[in-house]
């Protein structure tokens, strides 16, 4: 009986063991960019840095305050369930919240008009639409970056945010690229607009990029890949352009899209 209870007590203290480092594991592999658990977003909330979104699996306890704190800052907090929190933070301890991060600080839209100017140049603007996926929003920065754009603006529903994932899909472009972050697409359209520049919608049924003037102030909006751009977006804008399409598919990935158009529009302000 002796024996038995020590190995008894062995095996305990190996499963316990086991679970510790279990546990360890999990909260180590969560991914850049993601905070999971009530301190360590209350923490993260009172440090000031910059969160693209908070989702929470219930609005109870001690979550509350920190949703009104989100609020008063303007920060998202969407409603999600508790399986889709273990995989965003790869099974780590959530406690029903986790917040996202961004990678890189964001500008006002103001400020991207300015590097234009300071660098002498008409400003070239790329707006995206509700774009989610951040591997196409990764590869649309970059699109922008090598057309020599000034600026990108995302908005802050409806997209994803300057995820490590994003980063990496960019190829290192987002470090050379200011990126703003807006309320409302529409209402940017129009203070772009007060501002001297022109707005494109990239949507179908609109006027050929190739017979398009682009050598003037400009910003050309990209929209998802499922819902293109926003109606009430095409409609604020003052042009609506087009990559004519000869195949059997009738649409192009958003960040080839805005290469051939981007390049285009470039070409056109350099020469």
């Amino acid at each position: 009986m002796e024996y038995k209870n020590k190995s008894y007590g062995k095996e305990r203290r190996r499963r316990d063991d086991d679970g510790r480092t279990a546990r360890k594991i999990r909260e180590n592999s969560v991914p850049d960019g993601i905070v999971a658990g009530r301190n360590a977003v209350r923490e993260l909330l009172k440090s000031g840095q910059t969160i693209d979104k908070i989702m929470v699996s219930g609005r109870e306890g001690s979550v509350i305050p920190m949703i009104a704190e989100a609020k008063s800052r303007g920060i998202p907090v969407l409603d999600s369930d508790s399986a889709k929190l273990d995989y965003i933070s790869c099974g780590a301890v959530h406690q029903g919240i986790v917040a996202y991060t961004a990678q890189k600080e964001y500008v006002s839209v103001e400020e991207i008009i300015n590097i234009a100017h300071v660098r002498g140049e008409k400003p070239l603007i790329v707006i995206a639409d509700g774009v989610e996926d951040p591997h196409n929003l990764g590869a649309l920065i970059r699109c922008a970056e090598c057309a020599g754009a000034h600026g990108v603006i995302i908005p802050k529903r409806r997209s994803t945010g300057l995820s490590a994932t994003v980063a990496k899909a960019s190829a290192g472009a987002l470090w050379h690229m200011a990126v703003a972050k807006v309320a409302n697409i529409a209402e940017t359209i129009e203070v772009l607009k007060k501002n001297g520049i022109w707005t494109f919608a990239a949507e179908a049924g609109g006027t050929a990029y190739y017979e398009t003037d682009f050598n003037l102030p400009c910003a050309v909006v990209f929209g998802s890949e499922g819902a293109g751009v926003a109606r009430l977006v095409r409609e604020r804008c003052d042009f609506t352009v087009s990559i004519p399409m000869y195949g059997q598919v009738n649409s192009l990935n958003v960040s080839t899209a805005a290469s051939v158009i981007l390049c285009h529009a470039a070409r056109m302000q350099r020469t």
